[in-house]
């Protein structure tokens, strides 16, 4: 029979016993009585480290207060315990933790006597439930998939993360789980079953592209601990996809294309050069074939014929499917394509600056500096006058000033002569010099990259954009001493931060004309090469650097910068 009531007051009737004490008489003998319990019965939230204890009304008889008499279980399984008894209370210690969240029964049976040798009536018996089990910890991630850093990863693949405890599956989202190849996000479903999250894009990863993953600390455990600081990771996708050409040289039915001419092809990526043979690339007359020297280098090969072309004839070029990217991936349909020559030879001639390559910067209406620049070579202002040269702190002088951040001279149309005379001979130099670059005709590439040319490597030549061209990554000019570079641009030329123009193969900024006809505009601590004839401005943001000239029909902008003019 189990006692419910773990607390008994006086007022409870206790059970008396009659002995014979005498002819006349008896002498009653009260019942061992429990009147508390710790924990009272029924409780909930009991520590998994505490002691139980039940507190008697009268002396009990030591003897009897043992593990046999005061009993701990769980369902049916006895927990073992260290019974004392001191003070009318009878304790018992678990010999290790309770388990959380669990519910357990304390009993005193009928075994236990009074000090007068009286027997508990019946067994005494409460129930309580252990505390939950309390979590603080933050959860970790234990593993990846794909792994850091991994490359050739299949562009289907669903990408994961395993924690090391259950997760709340509501803090499992498209917000704290996200995939993103640069700052643009993929689209795709985050899912989460047996502690692993996992990302399943929408559509097929891009090929060869490196994509970066997070799991943010809004993700939680059941406790709502989130992880203590965001997970991310980059991977890089298996090289899968056909290369492509970019441009080729002569274009696609250009006429006039000089007899001396070296065909070319500008592939989208990086090529096997074993590939890029004899075989693959042909150039023929009719069905006759040219005899050529076929070479490969920075994503461009090149056809040379071993004689001069002949004139006013018709060349058929062509590239088969034989030539392979690094991976193993072929171009996906051969490319022909047809030019016509003139009767002529010829080469691509420079831009001749006249009086205005003098100058390291050239402008018409102000030159200003913020910081402190190092510029070496001259610097020429007409028609504004010297007032509109800021930053430079100069110190005037006959016909010239200087300054301690200049190489070379400061001239202003307002100077002493013949200051002003040479400086409009400069600037209509100037003018021309853009009017030539503008001018050329028959480019040999058109629109390449749609305007965007970063990470690829150029050639010599002639090239035309009717719009803006964007420099978001390094460019590399390769091509001999005497090569030349004319970049006929109808927008804006903008070079991102920290991004470098360099030279290859003895290449040489002198030869090398940038024509913008908007603006120029080059990020901080970014590098370019070359001459820029600019019809509308130019501006260096700060730390930027230039290895050439700055021709501008109306104001150069300078902060922090090194400006060297080239021979």
């Amino acid at each position: 029979m189990k006692i419910k009531n773990s607390v008994f007051v006086l007022a409870v009737f206790p059970v008396l016993v009659f002995l014979g004490c005498g002819k006349d008489e008896d002498q009653v003998i009260v019942a061992p009585t429990i009147v508390s319990s710790t924990p009272v019965d029924d409780a909930t939230g009991i520590a998994i480290a505490s002691t139980i204890e039940f507190n008697f009304l009268a002396a009990m008889d030591p003897q009897t207060m043992n593990s046999t008499t005061v009993v701990l279980m769980e369902g049916t399984t006895e927990i073992a315990t260290a019974v004392a008894y001191d003070n009318n209370k009878v304790t018992m210690t678990p010999t290790a933790e309770l388990a959380n969240s669990t519910e357990y029964t304390a009993t005193v049976n009928t075994g236990a006597e009074s000090a007068l040798g009286v027997a508990l009536e019946n067994d005494f018996t409460i129930t309580f439930t252990t505390v939950a089990v309390v979590d603080n910890e933050a959860p970790v991630v234990s593993s990846k998939d794909p792994l850091s850093d991994a490359t050739g990863v299949a562009r289907d693949k669903t990408v994961s993360v395993v924690f090391n405890e259950p997760m709340d599956p509501a803090t499992i989202s498209a917000t704290t789980f996200t995939l993103v190849q640069g700052i643009t996000a993929v689209a795709g479903t985050v899912s989460y079953a047996d502690n692993t999250a996992t990302f399943t894009a929408d559509a097929n990863l891009e090929s060869k592209t490196t994509y970066t993953a997070t799991i943010t600390t809004g993700v939680q455990d059941l406790f709502q601990n989130g992880l203590a600081t965001a997970t991310t990771w980059s991977f890089t996708t298996l090289d899968d996809a056909a290369p492509f050409i970019n441009s080729t040289s002569p274009l696609s039915d250009a006429t006039g294309v000089a007899r001396n001419k070296t065909v070319s092809i500008m592939f989208n990526e990086s090529m096997n050069l074993e590939t890029i043979n004899a075989t693959t690339f042909t150039l023929k007359k009719g069905t006759t074939p040219v005899a050529g020297v076929v070479a490969y280098a920075d994503n461009t090969a090149t056809f040379t014929s071993t004689t001069i072309l002949e004139s006013n004839t018709v060349y058929t070029a062509e590239i088969t499917t034989g030539a392979q990217d690094l991976s193993g991936n072929g171009l996906a349909t051969a490319t022909t394509w047809n030019f016509t020559t003139s009767n002529v030879t010829a080469t691509l001639a420079v831009v001749n600056l006249g009086e205005a390559s003098n100058y390291v910067i050239l402008a018409k209406t102000a030159i200003n500096n913020s910081s402190t620049s190092a510029i070496t070579g001259h610097l020429g202002l007409s028609p504004a006058a010297t007032s509109y040269i800021t930053g430079l702190s100069l110190t005037d002088a006959t016909g010239y000033a200087t300054s301690a951040q200049v190489t070379g001279n400061v001239y202003a149309a307002d100077m002493a002569d013949p200051t002003p005379i040479n400086l409009t001979t400069a600037v209509n130099d100037m003018i021309t010099a853009y009017n030539d670059a503008a001018g050329r005709p028959t480019p040999e590439f058109l629109e390449l990259g749609t305007g965007n040319i970063g990470g690829m490597t150029l050639s010599a030549g002639l090239y035309k954009w009717t719009s803006t061209v964007t420099i978001p990554s390094d460019v590399t000019l390769t091509g001999g001493a005497d090569d030349v570079w004319i970049f006929q641009i109808s927008g804006d030329l903008s070079q991102s931060t920290a991004i470098n123009v360099t030279l290859n193969g003895g290449a040489q900024a002198k030869n090398i004309f940038w024509q913008v006809a908007g603006e120029a505009t080059f990020g901080a601590n970014s590098h370019f090469e070359g001459n820029i004839l600019s019809k509308t401005g130019i501006t260096f943001l700060n730390g930027a650097s230039i290895n050439g000239r700055t021709l501008a029909q109306t104001a150069v902008i300078l902060d922090a910068n090194a400006v060297t003019k080239v021979q």
